[in-house]
């Protein structure tokens, strides 16, 4: 014997078939939004990126920035007469392209409004330490990080 509703009433059955397909779809796109997020945090945290930090000396007067495009990168000091305008250090992260770096350099130098950055030091460095382990058996890891410190200076001639 087939049960036939009403005109107007909700079969159960259906309606209970409804929900669990209506839960099912819900939980697999919560899944899949999770996934790719997860996908694109993996992929923005591997990506080559280059940290930047300017110090300005005291008592140097303040320029105007200068277009970044004609900041030289020197890597010995120039003969001309120059005012020294700051410091610039960059900590490069995951391999950047040496065009990126170079980049950084020039728009860092461009904002102190230097005429060139002469590089003084390029070195792998600890800068700090990973412990792992129990607190009976810790071991102690260097960080190691490439750091590399220019020069900011003005032609005065």
């Amino acid at each position: 014997m087939k049960w036939v509703s009403a005109p107007g009433c909700i079969n159960i059955a259906d309606h209970g078939k409804r929900k669990i397909k209506e839960s099912t779809m819900k939980r697999y796109t919560l899944i899949m939004m999770i996934a790719v997020l997860s996908v694109l945090t993996l992929i923005v945290g591997c990506a080559p990126s280059v940290s930047v930090q300017t110090k300005q000396y005291l008592g140097v007067p303040l320029y105007p920035p200068t277009d970044p495009a004609g900041v030289a990168i020197l890597r010995e000091p120039p003969l001309r007469p120059n005012v020294r305008l700051g410091e610039i250090i960059l900590e490069p992260q995951n391999n950047p392209p040496v065009t990126m770096m170079e980049q950084k350099l020039q728009q860092a130098a461009g904002q102190m409004g230097a005429d060139a950055a002469v590089l003084v030091m390029d070195r792998t460095m600890s800068m700090g330490a990973t412990v792992t382990g129990p607190w009976w058996g810790r071991q102690i890891s260097p960080d190691y990080q490439r750091v590399i410190v220019a020069v900011a200076i003005k032609y005065t001639e």
